[in-house]
């Protein structure tokens, strides 16, 4: 059976929610996850780069 809502929660996101991640410099890459730096500053990251540093 075919999923009628799939991708559809990060089409109104700039270019898709697609980017380069500041982490692993990683081109075209989904940025859906949220990661706090060191200066406490919130930044979008990609999958493989949410859990590091924890």
């Amino acid at each position: 059976m075919a999923k009628r809502n799939r991708g559809k929660t990060i089409s109104y996101l700039p270019q898709n929610g697609r980017g380069t991640c500041p982490l692993c410099e990683r081109t075209r890459i989904k940025l859906l996850y949220p990661y706090k730096t060191e200066t406490n500053q919130t930044i979008k990251v990609c999958k493989n780069c949410r859990i590091k540093d924890k």
